[in-house]
């Protein structure tokens, strides 16, 4: 049941960081913002291993989880947060991170071994298309941030969370989901404390929207859908994981037209419906082997 439920629900959970971040954003600047986020996190989650007796690793398995950490949370979203915050469109941002299922299917096939078929690569392309539409919109560059440096934090940020992602499916599966993902927040803390220190004034402006978006981008984002992406992860192919985030903008347009009053007009729609064609065509690519041992994992030294 769990397997098939946990697909839509990491969706609808994982488009909800566009709303917290439309709420939270106004009051902080994004290092700042997200350097508590993972800062709270990682205590939290730290503790509750600990009442729950959780193993924690061994120095080996704990310095990958931080890397995997700082990979997937803390380069990836402090560089798109970083454009978006310079002047780069959240479109256009938005559709550079939309590029991920592409270069992750190319690194699954060739570190992973996984076989990536015709049906797949042609889910890709129809994704990235419906992700496009989703976005054209949205996405306004008169006047924009749209420089060198914008760029390449974007392309930054979607090279990271690929490298994240197939790092963690070849080595944090190895320790406990619970001080694995604690540690994890200790690595995306990391870049994004750094990014704070160096280039941010580090003001927050504490409101009752302020304090809403940390809650729920703590709660509903860092436990919620990384625990679920996590299990997805571990449970199967990357490159088929990877093609559901081109659902997440379909899904965030929908609860900002419902939350904000925003508009949906009919390419967006239809951008929707090819990004779900695109993650069946995916999902019933090739067949899932579960049961290979990833090759880095092999090399590891097995501390749980």
């Amino acid at each position: 049941m769990l397997q098939k439920l946990a697909p839509g629900l990491f969706v609808c959970l994982w488009a909800t960081g566009f709303i917290g971040a439309r709420l939270g954003m106004p009051y902080s600047e994004p290092g700042t913002f997200l350097a508590i986020r993972f800062g709270i996190a990682f205590i939290v989650l730290g503790l509750i291993a600990f009442i729950l007796k959780a193993q924690w690793p061994g120095l080996k398995m704990a310095l990958h989880s931080i890397a995997i950490g700082s990979l997937m949370h803390g380069f990836y979203l402090g560089a798109v947060f970083w454009s978006i915050d310079r002047g780069m469109p959240a479109g256009v941002s938005a559709v550079i991170v939309g590029l991920q299922p592409l270069l992750t299917a190319i690194l699954a096939g060739w570190l992973l071994k996984e076989a990536i078929t015709r049906k797949h690569w042609f889910g890709i392309a129809l994704g990235f298309l419906g992700v496009v539409l989703v976005l054209a919109p949205k996405i306004d560059i008169a006047d924009s941030g749209i420089n060198m440096a914008t760029i390449i934090a974007s392309v930054l940020g979607m090279i990271s969370v690929t490298i994240g992602t197939i790092y963690q499916k070849q080595v944090g599966s190895l320790s406990d989901l619970r001080s694995g993902t604690a540690l994890q927040y200790l690595g995306g803390f990391i870049p994004v404390a750094i990014l704070s220190l160096c280039m941010e004034t580090r003001e927050i402006q504490w409101s009752g929207e302020m304090i809403f978006a940390m809650v729920w981008a703590v709660v509903i984002l860092s436990f919620l859908a990384v625990f679920l992406l996590m299990w997805l992860i571990r449970e199967g192919s990357v490159a088929k994981l990877s093609t559901l985030f081109f659902l997440v903008p379909g899904v965030a347009a929908v609860m900002a037209y419902f939350l904000f009053g925003e508009t949906l007009v009919p390419v967006q729609l239809i951008g929707m419906f090819l990004c779900a064609v695109a993650v069946g065509l995916a999902s019933h690519a090739g067949t899932l082997e579960r049961d290979k041992t990833p090759p880095l994992a092999q090399a590891s030294d097995g501390s749980k």
